[in-house]
């Protein structure tokens, strides 16, 4: 039979009777209960924190720090154990001990938040910027949102994030002006690259890689727009813009055969669709859909249907080709989001475009120009915007990605046939 510790039963029993005294104002009372508990155990973490925070609240900060030292040297489990000590240290001044207890604080947990701040808060007093930046960076990288935040420590946090701002901004201007003369010197080099490069590391720009949602091909380069030289192809697709633009208008006239772009079902997530999920605001005429030609639709765009077949169009069954005239109603905002697979390109011809129509890819914004078409790795995040009071229509259609060589896309066909055949149907998906 267990028997409960004598020992333990004493200083729960004068824990509870110091918590009291100090909730009623009977400070003698509490510190003398207190002081009996580290009589029976000099190493009660409960105890020695109580002692300390008291003592830290009644501006006696060499008793807290005295407390809070023999509560790291009893235990130092707990980040906040050490983040108490190092304000203790900060407030009498002693940087080596605060120094040395917010290293300890990082050594327990390396991602505390609090102990990232006092860090960048030292060496930021220290005039130490290129350390504070560091430190701030960190502290922001692993804060949640300033409105998820507890109100004690958001003043902390936004001024970590304006510091390392203005450090990069900095850094960005120096190094603006150090490489001026290289620019200079290779004003006829395409340097886009390494100026992109540039504005990822010095938070000018955000760096977007491919996500595919569902299939992705290693060792494909991550290229937001494809240069448009790279599709000859394109050429005569975009010869026939007129033609097709009256085919679509013809469609639009009869109003038939219009489906919303995004149909989820109840209960799937909808996530960031869950505005546009069934919405006649973002339709879609298709001319191919899950690798399936839409007859009837394809029937009444036989001039569109013979432009499409210069397209060097991906066989995936029950998936790809897709082909459809996308329309996108007056003050409508497309989320951004990721396409399903990196093996093809998405590709736009722009029909009717009203002013002030934009579509972004990573970091790339781009207007549509009537008439002219684009090639878009649409598992990098994109996002579109028709912010007039006109219709936006563009012909979509997928491509293989240009970098696959024939046995690869031989071998991606063969591997989506057999998922389908282990399946017992095709998983789908749309660009």
């Amino acid at each position: 039979m267990h028997h409960p510790d004598p020992r333990l039963q004493e200083i729960n029993a004068l824990e509870a009777e110091a918590v009291r005294a100090a909730r009623s104002g009977r400070d003698e009372e509490a510190n003398r209960l207190w002081g009996r508990i580290l009589q029976i155990d000099s190493t009660h973490a409960r105890t020695l924190t109580a002692l300390g925070q008291r003592a830290f609240a009644q501006g006696d900060i060499e008793s807290a720090r005295v407390a809070f030292q023999r509560l790291v040297d009893a235990d130092g489990s707990d980040p906040q154990q050490w983040i108490s000590l190092a304000l203790a240290c900060q407030n009498l001044r002693d940087e080596p001990g605060e120094e040395n207890a917010i290293q300890r604080a990082l050594a327990v947990n390396p991602t505390d938040l609090p102990a990232l701040l006092l860090r960048g808060k030292l060496f930021e007093r220290q005039g130490k910027n290129h350390q504070a930046a560091r430190a701030y960076g960190a502290a922001a990288s692993v804060s949640p949102p300033l409105e998820r935040l507890h109100p004690d420590l958001r003043p902390a946090v936004s001024h970590a994030l304006a510091y390392r701002e203005k450090y990069d901004k900095d850094c960005a201007s120096f190094l603006d002006q150090h490489l001026d003369p290289f620019y200079r010197a290779f004003t006829s080099e395409p340097l886009g690259r390494f100026r992109d490069s540039l504005d990822i590391m010095v938070g000018r720009k955000k760096r977007y890689d491919s996500r595919s949602e569902i299939y992705h091909f290693p060792y494909l380069a991550p290229i937001e727009f494809f240069d448009r030289a790279d599709f000859p192809w394109l050429d005569p697709i975009e010869q026939a813009t007129d033609q097709i633009r009256d085919e679509f208008i013809g469609v639009l006239n009869a109003e038939e055969g219009f489906t919303p772009y995004i149909s989820y079902p109840q209960d799937v997530p909808h996530n960031q669709f869950a505005e546009l999920n069934n919405s006649p605001r973002w339709s879609a005429f298709h001319l191919y859909k899950m690798g399936e030609r839409i007859e009837e639709n394809a029937a009444k765009c036989p001039k569109t249907m013979a432009a499409l077949e210069g397209a060097p169009k991906p066989d995936q069954p029950g998936r790809t080709p897709a082909a459809m005239f996308s329309l996108l109603k007056p003050k409508t905002r497309i989320p951004p989001h990721n396409g399903v697979t990196n093996t093809r390109l998405v590709t736009h011809l722009a029909l009717i475009i009203p002013e002030a129509c934009r579509f972004r890819v990573g970091n790339d914004i781009r207007r549509w120009v009537p008439g002219k078409a684009w090639g878009f790795d649409d598992t990098i995040e994109h996002e579109a915007w028709n912010d007039r009071d006109k219709l936006r229509v563009v012909l979509i259609f997928d491509i293989w990605h240009p970098h696959l060589t024939p046995p690869e896309r031989t071998m991606i066909t063969a591997m989506t046939a057999g998922l389908n055949a282990f399946m017992g149907c095709s998983a789908g998906f749309e660009p």
